[in-house]
């Protein structure tokens, strides 16, 4: 029974990519005198309602935490953009024919895919200084997506993607 139970958790973590997050920001900007915040109002984010809904609460409470409060008349805006895309598929069996004598040969190989492609999903973060009209920090994040998860799945996979995206905000000068 243990080891049936050390196998499924083993497969779990492994079937859970990782988020990978990449980070950009101005090197001359003073992130202490960013205090409010507030959302771009004609932000499309390319997730879904119910998603962009679960991003948002997500990303407000983390903000928050940080001592960043969201305002009518914030310091800086933000904007989130994402997309999805199919991953390359990597899975792949390899069937081959040959033959040879007498200095010659000759063969054939064909890689056959398994399983179905995976899915990914990037979101970019952008903080936008509208008073210099300039972005000054930035974090595009990727990681693994599941099309027809439930509520409580992506919500927990969109509070990740939160928890890694600000695991370095403020950046260290």
């Amino acid at each position: 029974m243990k080891k049936v139970l050390i196998i499924i958790l083993a497969l779990g973590i492994i079937s859970c990519a990782p988020i990978r997050v990449s980070y950009d920001f101005d090197k001359g900007t003073n992130f202490s005198k960013y205090k409010t915040y507030n959302y771009y109002s004609d932000m499309k984010t390319g997730l879904s309602e119910l998603d962009t809904k679960r991003f948002l609460e997500s990303l407000d409470a983390k903000l928050e935490s940080l001592g960043i409060i969201f305002s009518e008349t914030p310091d800086f805006f933000i904007d989130i953009k994402s997309n999805t895309f199919q991953e390359a598929q990597r899975n792949t069996v390899g069937v081959g024919l040959g033959g040879g004598g007498r200095n010659m040969g000759g063969g054939i190989s064909i890689g056959l895919p398994i399983g179905q492609p995976n899915a990914s999903r990037q979101i970019t973060v952008d903080f936008v200084d509208e008073d210099l009209k300039q972005l000054f920090w930035q974090a595009v994040s990727e990681s693994s997506y599941t099309p027809n998860a439930s509520p409580q799945v992506r919500e927990d996979q969109l509070s990740a993607i939160v928890e890694k995206i600000f695991s370095q905000y403020p950046p260290k000068q």
